[in-house]
């Protein structure tokens, strides 16, 4: 929504330093619409009135400095220019106080706006009146909030405030937000706040949580009765780690919470404010001295090491159950043998399924559904029995905008893919707020939390997530000789144990591979449309449209997309390949063929559906009707094949939708449907072996029964036949 005074601030930038491209300061939007573009021109405004001529976003300690040095502090007596004041009317107006008109003018109502700032961030009792002093200054030109925001809590925003007030003349302490939520920045000031009341000096006092904070803290033990001081920090960390207790003196309401708080994080439950309370609620590893049960790492476990574990007190073991490198880390990948070793030793272990997952564009449905078919097969290759959790990796710092964006689509495409096609369930590994989230969305039943990376901006503000399974705070060795080995040490809570026996290996020889396709791409395309020429259908238009440039816009497709779009989602088909152990030509014939022979009708069929003007129509890459889909999805419930409720249909428009809209759920449907039609026509299930003449019956039966299919399967057996040649290349 726009405003019109930071609208006009936004004007009075650009026309006064309409030079700004030498000054650094781009042209601004004049949309009225406060942000970083338009704090950072203010910002290098600011320091071009000032002199300084190396200029930057940034409101750095030579900005600060440069205010202190020249005014002091600024008000009415000491604002040098009428451009300057403009400034400083145009950031309060960026930040939703009264600026005065922008006026040049240190006037009554800019007092009365600085006089409200100071009180919002709780630094009136430092500073009372309406001068700006230069750490207030410097929280005015940033997008911190100093009023509770978005659903924020009024008693964060109470902590946030007595910090401010409380520090502000400390020589690192700067002004935190006031807006009632945790955050990085809320996280460090707690730490500068335990330091400073440890008789830490400035410049001593670091924010970090050393061995000095951690040895003042060991003598700061707070408990029912204390007051003062340390026990409002310690009431302002419970609070900051969402604990409904009271910000004041350690109260018997307050020990209730802490042991509440103890029992969660799986510490020794004594209601107090004692040491490994303090660390768990100051940083996310908390007291890295603790011993955990559980452990995970990157080496194999061999009968001498599981004896040094296990001598150690370790019973549940993370292991990856595959490597994407060949080349590193070459024992990271579960080894045969392994989990017979850890069955033998009395331990369990717990799955982990990781790849290249360390930053945002990794993330997709359709690599998470990619991942959850690859996980799923690794798991069974190694004996993981039904019920089994796996943790799926966020192995990087993903911002709250990028957990929305790429993370959790992934996992939903994971749990999709893992509730549909397996027993097994989903974990996530990551930080903090990415665990949270991920199992507020209902995509991860556990959640292993990687609190050693206690500087991540999804660890740093955030509480330990409600459904954590394991902790890892610490990286140690154990076990000396043959049996050292190095591990992350992990907390456990008790919603997770592993698993202590595992299933014989499952046997995937002879299964399809992805297609290589930059050595048969270009082959495999030119036989398709010689192939499909020699039965009539060219590389555009076809059955009663004759070929000419205007077939992509009536709707249809040419051979050469055809073959693309199929080679573009050649993962998915694999992976339905492995998972139903058939051949994924199967599967890719009618897709091709039906996305081919896409027409005009098909579109029109489509929009008649959209529009209520019918219920059902075959839709989709696959040419599906949704009743069809039932069916055969129906019968593969029944048959544990695939798991779910069934479905009736009441659900035609729900199912048609998907079709419709997404092609991973076509594809698989399609699959699913090559099983039904072997019931239907009372064959075996289709095999790796399946005969030919069998294969071309099930074509058929994709397009129905008669003359009509019996054509189908004929031209389609041809079809899979091509297909057939290239994928068996690349199992090769």
């Amino acid at each position: 929504m726009a405003d019109e005074m930071v609208q006009r601030a936004q004007r009075f930038i650009n026309t006064t330093y309409n030079n700004g491209a030498t000054l650094g300061i781009s042209k601004l939007d004049e949309n009225g619409q406060t942000g970083w573009p338009v704090m950072y021109a203010l910002t290098r405004a600011l320091q071009y009135e000032m002199g300084i001529t190396a200029l930057s976003d940034s409101f750095g300690p030579t900005t600060l400095a440069k205010i202190g040095e020249k005014y002091g502090k600024l008000d009415e007596t000491t604002i040098p220019s009428a451009n300057f004041c403009r400034i400083i009317q145009s950031a309060l107006y960026c930040k939703g106080y009264d600026g005065g008109e922008i006026d040049g003018k240190y006037n009554d109502r800019v007092k009365d706006a600085v006089v409200k700032l100071n009180q919002n961030m709780g630094v009136s009792g430092t500073y009372p009146g309406s001068s700006l002093w230069p750490k207030v200054v410097k929280g005015l030109f940033n997008m911190d909030a100093y009023v509770t925001v978005s659903n924020g809590s009024d008693t964060i925003r109470t902590i946030q405030q007595w910090l401010n007030g409380r520090y502000i003349l400390r020589k690192d302490f700067y002004i935190i937000p006031c807006d009632g939520h945790h955050s990085r920045d809320v996280a460090k000031s707690m730490l500068f706040a335990i330091q400073y009341e440890l008789g830490m000096a400035d410049g001593v006092a670091n924010g970090v949580f050393g061995p000095g904070t951690q040895s003042g803290l060991k003598s700061h033990t707070v408990s029912t009765g204390t007051t003062g001081v340390w026990a409002q920090l310690f009431t302002a960390a419970m609070i900051l780690n969402k604990r409904n207790v009271p910000f004041g003196n350690f109260t018997s309401a307050v020990q209730s919470g802490v042991e509440t708080f103890q029992s969660f994080s799986k510490l020794p439950v004594t209601g107090k404010g004692d040491f490994q309370t303090w660390a768990s609620l100051l940083v996310s590893y908390g007291d890295q001295s603790r011993k955990g049960t559980a452990c995970d790492g990157v080496t194999m476990i061999t009968p001498a090491r599981a004896q040094a574990l296990k001598d150690a007190g370790y019973k549940y073991i993370g292991r990856y159950l595959f490597n994407p490198s060949s080349t590193s880390l070459p024992e990271k990948q579960i080894q045969p043998g392994e989990l017979a070793t850890i069955k033998d030793y009395g331990l369990s272990c717990f799955p982990i399924f990781q790849t290249w997952s360390r930053s945002a564009n990794y993330f997709s449905p359709e690599q998470g559904t990619a991942d959850a078919f690859r996980a799923i097969e690794w798991a069974q290759y190694h004996g993981f029995k039904p019920g089994t959790i796996i943790y799926f990796a966020v192995d990087y710092d993903a911002m709250d905008g990028e957990v929305t964006d790429f993370v959790l689509p992934h996992f939903r495409g994971i749990m999709r893919t893992i509730g549909e096609s397996s027993g097994y369930g989903v974990g996530v590994y990551g930080p903090r707020n990415v665990c949270q989230r991920v199992a507020d969305a209902g995509y991860a039943a556990a959640s292993f939390v990687s609190d050693m990376s206690s500087g991540f901006s999804g660890n740093l503000g955030y509480p330990l997530p409600t459904n954590w399974a394991f902790d890892q705070i610490s990286t140690i060795k154990v076990g000396s000789g043959a049996g050292q080995i190095e591990i992350d040490n992990n907390i456990v809570s008790g919603r997770d144990f592993g698993q202590s026996s595992f299933n014989p290996s499952a046997d995937f020889g002879g299964l399809d591979t992805d297609l290589d396709k930059a050595a048969y791409r270009d082959a495999l395309l030119k036989d398709v449309q010689a192939y499909l020429v020699s039965i009539g259908v060219p590389e555009t238009g076809g059955e009663n449209w004759e070929p000419d440039d205007d077939w992509a816009t009536l709707g249809g497709i040419s051979t050469t997309k055809a073959v693309d779009l199929v080679l573009s989602a050649d993962w998915l088909f694999t992976s339905l390949a492995r998972q139903l152990k058939l051949r994924k030509a199967l599967i890719q014939a009618p897709v091709l063929w039906e996305l081919r022979k896409l027409n005009p009708l098909d579109v029109a069929a489509d929009e008649a559906v959209k529009k209520g003007l019918d219920d059902d129509c075959s839709t989709g890459w696959g040419q599906i009707f949704a009743w069809v889909t039932i069916d055969a999805r129906n019968y593969c419930r029944e048959q544990g094949i695939i798991n779910g409720s069934p479905l009736t249909n009441d659900d035609i428009p729900t199912v048609w939708k998907q079709l419709n809209e997404d092609p991973t759920y076509n594809i698989r449907s399609v699959a699913y449907l090559t099983l039904y039609n072997a019931h239907q026509i009372g064959a075996p299930r289709p095999s790796l072996t399946t005969s030919p003449a069998q294969t071309q019956a099930l074509l058929a039966r994709y397009n129905g029964t008669g003359e009509d299919a019996a054509k189908y399967g004929r031209e389609l057996l041809g079809l899979y036949n091509q297909l057939e040649n290239y994928n068996m290349l690349s199992r090769g």
